[in-house]
């Protein structure tokens, strides 16, 4: 079995707008994921909003900001760490989550380079 990640990506206005009631369709949804996953779940987390980002420059000196990495609307909102026999598995764990069901969030799902 491999380990893959899926990052959560979305617009945090979007959201922290979100009705109650959508909410409630929302978490039914990581229920189905997560009864899919069962076992094979090893670890997932929502992220705060808040950013501090690290960069060094050309001269090596580190400077720390609190704004993301890179300029994007859609931020990391959070990650589950899964096993899938491959990738078209992981994708098929992926596709139950619920933040395919809205325009300002998205998924992307990556393999961990397994050490020897």
């Amino acid at each position: 079995m491999a380990k893959y990640m899926i990052l959560i990506y979305g617009d945090a206005e979007q959201w922290a707008a979100m009705t109650e009631e959508q909410w409630q369709a929302h978490h039914a949804g990581y229920g189905a994921f997560m009864a899919k996953a069962g076992a094979r779940l090893l670890d997932g987390q929502q992220l705060e909003p808040t950013t501090t980002s690290l960069r060094a420059d050309a001269g090596g000196q580190v400077h720390t900001t609190d704004d993301p990495f890179l300029e994007a609307k859609e931020g990391l909102g959070g990650y589950f760490l899964v096993e899938a026999a491959d990738l078209d598995e992981a994708l098929e764990m992926a596709r139950l989550l619920p933040e395919l069901n809205y325009t300002h969030s998205g998924l992307e799902v990556r393999p961990l380079v397994e050490r020897g």
